[in-house]
């Protein structure tokens, strides 16, 4: 039996945690770099509109992406909270064997069947193509297949034909 809880063995459970880890380190990692891009040209006065406006604008997208990663991971939180008020199972308590004990033998374990072939009720003859074969029967009659002829007669009677 298995013990583990099952949101541990969960995908979508794993599948949050890290796509909103991922978003909160790519949202921290664009508002840093834009942040100290804009201090930098700013401070030294050669910022031109790109790095200043469009900077901003990065920056904003950036931390939207920290605010989505982090409510990403307050919701895992909270499932984790949830999931553990469900009632669990209790634990069957098995008792340990005692591998010293000769005496014992294993009930439970049915012995290994030995290999034995099906028993084979009749023979079937391989059918040449010369003769006919029986498709069916029923009760008023029998469906018999003719035999097909060889393709190199089948080729001969089509170019006569055409002829």
């Amino acid at each position: 039996m298995n013990t583990r809880p099952a949101l541990v063995r969960s995908i979508p459970f794993w599948a949050l945690i890290v796509a909103s880890l991922a978003s909160l380190a790519y949202g921290v990692s664009l508002v840093t770099d834009k942040i100290a891009v804009m201090t930098v040209t700013l401070t030294e006065g050669t910022a031109t509109g790109v790095e200043v406006y469009v900077g901003q604008s990065i920056a904003l997208l950036g931390s939207i992406l920290i605010g989505v990663g982090v409510l990403g991971l307050l919701i895992a939180l909270a499932i984790a909270a949830a999931s553990t008020l469900r009632a669990h199972p209790p634990v069957e308590v098995v008792e340990p064997i005692d591998w010293d004990n000769q005496d014992e033998v294993a009930v439970d374990a049915p012995a290994p069947a030995a290999y034995e072939p099906a028993p084979v009720d009749e023979v079937v003859e391989p059918v040449t193509e010369a003769e006919p074969v029986v498709v069916a029967e029923t009760a008023d009659e029998v469906i018999v297949a003719e035999p097909a002829e060889p393709a190199a007669e089948q080729a001969n009677g089509a170019e006569s034909s055409k002829s």
